[in-house]
């Protein structure tokens, strides 16, 4: 299997609906409008931008570009690594946002996930841009929230972190799931 097929593969499957309508927005001069507007995930949009030679395997500063400008900084560092090494390693320990973990907690978490994110630290500024980014949508302030946790911490996000974290809210039943 192709490791940069795998890669923007993995990308899509990390972008919200909210950053994917970002990414269309600002390749409006690179794409036809009836074109994007068909687009409906980050891989549909990703292979447009390969067919159109916008971004290719020696050539990823256009993608890195749009990461930058949705504050994905996550996806950019994984795309240097990839230009650096061929490849992208995650760390058996780090969460993800497709690994069970973050699915765990979202689906149990609720209305305590501002009690949950103090404890690993985030800031109450990061929260606040998060609910007012998405103020209808509690699941989404939690994932972002997450994402926020991961790309601060960045190697050192563990998922003994949140089971320990979890533990410190008395989700226990949470932090017990998580560690199946």
């Amino acid at each position: 299997m192709d490791p940069f097929l795998t890669l923007l593969h993995t990308f899509s499957l990390n972008l919200s609906d909210t950053e994917l309508s970002s990414l269309k927005f600002l390749c409006q001069d690179k794409i036809r409008k009836r074109r994007l507007e068909s687009v409906q995930s980050g891989r549909e949009l990703f292979t447009i931008l390969l067919e159109q030679q916008d971004i290719t395997r020696d050539d990823v500063a256009f993608l890195e570009e749009l990461f930058k400008n949705i504050k994905r900084e996550d996806l950019v560092s994984k795309l240097k690594q990839f230009a650096e090494e061929g490849e992208v390693s995650v760390p058996d320990d780090r969460p993800d946002a497709n690994e069970k973990p973050i699915e765990v907690i979202c689906n149990n978490v609720g209305r305590q996930w501002k009690m949950l994110m103090r404890e690993l630290e985030l800031s109450d500024v990061k929260m606040d841009r998060i609910m007012a980014a998405h103020p209808f949508d509690l699941r989404e302030q939690l994932v972002q929230s997450l994402r926020a946790w991961q790309m601060w911490k960045g190697r050192d996000a563990k998922v003994t972190d949140l089971i320990k974290a979890l533990r410190r809210c008395n989700l226990n039943l949470v932090a017990d799931l998580v560690e199946q």
